[in-house]
């Protein structure tokens, strides 16, 4: 494909045609099904042709687009199998891959951040991209010192590609909002627009993935390349081999699915403890499982890449979340109200019953119970259609809970995690990465006094 459209009015069309082709496609069914095609199969080739349609436009579109379909990705567990099963392969596609970008655009923009000589730099650089992604895409290469690296560079234009294509879908947000049963789509479009400056500056990438190369340098379970060189719209960084995380939760055995899964919820929860921030995007595309964990060759560590969206975290997760998740699971109803109440969950002029809300978190929790949990597709729809069923006392209690600016982006991370977990179908024992890593969830010890001294 040529350059990353950059006008709004060319990525606006592409855009706002995806109503028109859903209507299309609706009255398309609808002949089929005058002329006496079953409603089963009908449906199912209704589903796969707009699942084409608007994933492959997401898809060419990068930027934004590409970004909101990436963030849709994972939470394809929530939908409804006759549902999951049309969009499923159209989703994976967005969590690896991009079409890429003309080489002439490419080597213009390293001219012009690294010098007329910049293949000086490089004793080999490959101009086939092995990655492309919403706003930049990925070169491998071998830097002037031998390290084999990822050469990161961004799609001119990405700015305002990103901004353009997520004012426009806020606009049929609404329409959007079926493919993901229970999720109001509007604010998850709202929270991507508000890090497009951050994730832009290669700057703050770097020196969040440096943060957590340095950290887990020595770690047996997660790896981080390190970053070789940074300037405006490029990232060079060490190069990592693996299995896509998308390869295992298609292909991957059950012990790679469960080790995968493991190591996912113990990055979720380490890293903030570790280092003060929380990687914010963990769709499959940003993961890889290396072999060399503590087993040996046989064993597997998780690779992490795409530092460019991170929550600022300096003392960890906030210990309301431990101190609220331990109160509920012991039935503390009043208590875990009372904190509710305290971080803005509930607003002061709500009144809830404290009984109905312990009743509402239970089932969410369920994972933190037991010694070992095993995630599935069809736990996470059961959770979805409970919270989405306008009869379900669950919805109606949900509607009258408020999320805090600050606790938003860890929602979403929390529950995208949670959506791979159940892509994997990893068994995985999450209350020990709890009691290791999340504040609160522990209660502090008393400390004891020293007998006084005598006279």
């Amino acid at each position: 494909m040529s350059d990353l459209p950059r006008k709004a009015v060319t990525r606006t069309a592409k855009l706002a045609a995806l109503p028109l082709g859903f209507a299309g496609r609706a009255t398309w069914g609808l002949g089929k099904r005058i002329v006496g095609e079953s409603a089963e199969i009908v449906g199912r080739e209704l589903q796969q042709r707009t699942a084409d349609q608007l994933f492959k436009v997401l898809g060419e579109l990068k930027g934004g687009a590409m970004k909101f379909g990436q963030a849709l990705s994972v939470f394809e567990s929530a939908l409804p199998e006759e549902v999951a099963g049309p969009y499923r392969a159209a989703l994976t596609k967005l969590q690896e891959a991009a079409p890429p970008m003309p080489t002439r655009t490419v080597h213009a923009v390293l001219q012009e951040r690294l010098g007329e000589g910049w293949q000086k730099l490089f004793l080999e650089f490959e101009d086939k991209p092995s990655a492309a992604a919403s706003i930049g895409q990925v070169h491998r290469g071998v830097w002037h010192d031998g390290r084999e690296v990822a050469v990161k560079v961004q799609y001119p234009g990405a700015g305002e590609a990103l901004l353009s294509d997520l004012n426009q879908l806020s606009r049929f947000a609404r329409l959007l909002g079926p493919l993901v049963p229970g999720m109001d789509v509007k604010p998850l479009i709202t929270e991507l627009k508000d890090r497009v400056s951050e994730e832009l500056d290669y700057g703050l990438e770097a020196q969040a993935q440096r943060s957590h190369a340095e950290e887990f340098a020595d770690d047996p379970d997660v790896v981080v390349p390190n970053v070789v060189h940074q300037c405006e719209q490029v990232l060079i960084t060490e190069w990592m081999d693996g299995i896509p995380l998308a390869e295992i939760i298609s292909d991957g055995t059950e012990s790679q699915r469960d080790r995968a899964g493991q190591l996912l919820a113990r990055f979720l929860f380490s890293g903030p403890a570790r280092t003060g921030l929380l990687h914010a995007d963990p769709h499959p595309g940003n993961f890889r499982l290396l072999p060399g964990g503590p087993g040996g060759e046989d064993d597997w560590r998780l690779g992490v890449l795409d530092f460019g969206t991170v929550d600022r975290l300096p003392g960890g997760l906030p210990a309301p979340i431990g101190e609220a998740l331990r109160m509920t699971l012991d039935g503390e109803a009043e208590a875990v109200y009372d904190m509710l109440c305290a971080e803005g969950f509930v607003k002061e002029t709500i009144e809830l019953d404290p009984d109905a809300v312990l009743d509402y978190l239970l089932p969410i929790i369920e994972p933190a119970q037991a010694d070992e949990f095993t995630f599935t597709r069809g736990w996470m729809r059961s959770q979805a259609a409970r919270i989405a069923d306008i009869r379900s006392p669950a919805y109606q209690l949900g509607k009258q809970l408020n999320l805090p600016p600050a606790y938003l982006l860890i929602h979403r991370v929390t529950l995208s995690t949670i959506g791979v977990l159940c892509q994997l179908g990893a068994t995985v024992r999450l209350r020990d990465e709890l009691e290791e890593w999340l504040p609160g969830f522990v209660p502090e010890e008393p400390v004891a006094e020293e007998p006084a001294a005598q006279a």
